[in-house]
């Protein structure tokens, strides 16, 4: 199932705050520069890379003289502004002993919301990466809102390898990869060497993880990263951030971490800003029928299949498709308004198309 990248293919490293700091908090240069090392020698193999990094926060505290993580939103953007400078600062210097020149890229969702920004945002990292440059890629703590946040990194650094068109994604974490259950709570928790985006396991670990039976160690946002990089035709291997050399060692197609194969062919770049650049703002349920319809003939969804619509979103926005089970059926932009799919759901109107086909994914 594994396989190694050819040369050219790029890369996309994702490392968390956890794996970047020390015991006393702030950034350990020593956890870092072993990050960047491995970075810069995929370039030096042949593989352009970008960096999705955390630890803008916490490489604020010390120049704050803070011992812990704020707890309200303007002491946290407070620390991500100092800190930006400062982790920049560390990467710039830890690259440059490289031969090699960075280049900051903060993102929102809002931004990538914008087709015209996302397809800028794409060429300018790929005219870095064309040059030479590794772009460092944060989310933008300072001025982010919640309705606006990733959330985390892990599915931030999938969009930037939609993004790059990257052949890999190595997500770097403090476990040894992904495990069948949580290992701090059970000792017989193995670790999931290779699996299909599909897998069931992934289903139950993800579901497990959003109601606390594995924990809080990130899990769900793992396999949700995984799984977003596979429509792109992705494989991510999620791995120890502590092992030497891990993250070539992933590259070349060892058996290190845990491999989540992707999809044999991925999305077109249009569908896939649609799939995870644009937020939803709505809900769609539909009937049997329309969820046939949609999955097995490929067709667009129509009034007569809704049975119900949650949310005020106008047309043009983004929704997800919900089938009778209430499991996600599809995504895809509204050609019509909330409160017009309402007045029109379940009948055959002439004016009953809800979502063309064409603005439509499958994620069945």
């Amino acid at each position: 199932m594994r396989y190694a990248l050819e040369r050219d293919q790029k890369v996309v490293v994702k490392v968390g705050s956890s794996s970047l700091t020390g015991p006393g908090g702030g950034i350990d240069r020593d956890r870092l520069d072993g990050v960047v090392g491995q970075v810069a020698r995929l370039w030096d193999a042949g593989h352009p890379t970008a960096l999705v990094t955390s630890g803008a926060i916490a490489a604020g505290l010390p120049a704050l003289g803070l011992d812990r993580r704020p707890t309200d939103v303007p002491g946290l953007q407070v620390a991500a502004a100092v800190g930006q400078s400062h982790l920049m600062h560390a990467y710039s210097e830890a690259f440059g002993a490289h031969g090699r020149a960075v280049g900051q890229v903060l993102l929102t969702r809002d931004v990538l919301a914008d087709r015209d920004q996302y397809v800028h945002s794409s060429e300018a990292l790929e005219r870095m990466l064309a040059r030479g440059v590794v772009p460092v890629v944060n989310e933008n703590d300072v001025v982010v809102v919640d309705e606006l946040r990733f959330g985390d990194n892990d599915r931030l650094a999938a969009i930037v390898s939609h993004l790059i068109g990257a052949g890999m994604l190595v997500i770097l974490t403090d476990t040894d990869g992904i495990f069948d259950g949580d290992p701090n709570a059970d000792s017989d928790a193995a670790l999931v060497d290779a699996v299909t985006h599909t897998d069931e396991v992934l289903d139950r670990l993800a579901a497990g993880a959003s109601a606390g039976t594995f924990g809080s160690g990130g899990i769900a946002t793992k396999v949700a990263a995984a799984r977003m990089a596979a429509w792109s035709g992705i494989p991510t291997v999620v791995a120890p951030a502590g092992r030497a050399d891990v993250v070539g060692a992933a590259v070349s197609g060892d058996s290190v971490g845990t491999w989540v194969a992707p999809r044999d062919s991925g999305l077109a770049a249009r569908k896939l800003w649609i799939a995870f650049g644009l937020p939803s703002t709505g809900r769609i349920t539909i009937d049997a029928g329309a969820a046939e319809a949609l999955t097995v003939g490929g067709r667009s969804l129509l009034a007569v299949g809704v049975t119900d619509v949650d949310g005020t979103f106008e047309a043009g926005k983004a929704v997800e498709v919900f089938g009778p089970d209430e499991s996600l059926v599809a995504k895809g932009r509204a050609r019509l308004s909330a409160d017009t799919i309402r007045a029109i759901a379940g009948t055959r109107s002439d004016d009953g198309l809800v979502i063309h086909r064409d603005d439509l994914i499958v994620l069945v």
